[in-house]
Parts: structure tokens; C-alpha cells; sequence
């Protein structure tokens, strides 16, 4: 599942400096109901990490029952923590 591909799907477009901030939430809640429904490991990351970056995603313990999965979203919150600008 590509970054671009969810962009699309629930904001209209594939770069999120378009999305009309009205638009933000309504994309964003969507999301969070295809989460909680999604059952393939892969796309559930996928949607997590967008959520997570757009400051919407649920907590780690509620978000993925298997521990590897856990790690591996906090392996990306440290990755996305290293590169944001100070």
C-alpha cells in the first residue's frame, strides 16, 4: 500500500498540501473506521503510519496486538522524530 495510493483514496489527491483543511477530518475519521475494520497486518501499518502522521493515530497497545508490530511502529515514530526539523 503506497503513501500516495491512501492519499488519494481519502483526500482527494496525492500531495496533503492540497487537502482543503474543512477536508481534514472527514479523510482522517474515515481512515480510522478502514483501521479498525482492516485486517492485513501491512495495510493496517500503512494506515496507521499516515494516521500517526497526521496526529490521529490510536495508541500503540490498541492499535496492534502482536508485539513486533508494536516495535516496528516505534521504530518508525523514532525514524520520523530523527528527520523532523528542529
Amino acid at each position: 500500500m503506497k503513501m500516495e495510493d491512501l492519499l488519494q483514496r481519502y483526500f482527494g489527491t496525492q500531495d496533503l498540501a492540497e487537502v482543503d483543511p474543512a477536508a481534514l477530518p472527514a479523510g482522517v475519521e474515515r481512515m480510522r473506521v478502514d483501521f479498525g475494520l482492516e485486517r492485513d497486518r501491512g495495510h493496517r501499518f500503512a494506515l496507521w503510519t499516515l494516521l500517526y502522521m497526521l496526529d490521529a493515530a490510536p495508541d500503540l497497545d490498541v492499535a496492534f496486538e502482536d508485539p513486533a508490530d508494536r516495535d516496528a511502529a516505534r521504530t518508525m515514530m523514532d525514524m520520523l522524530a530523527a528527520q523532523a526539523p528542529e
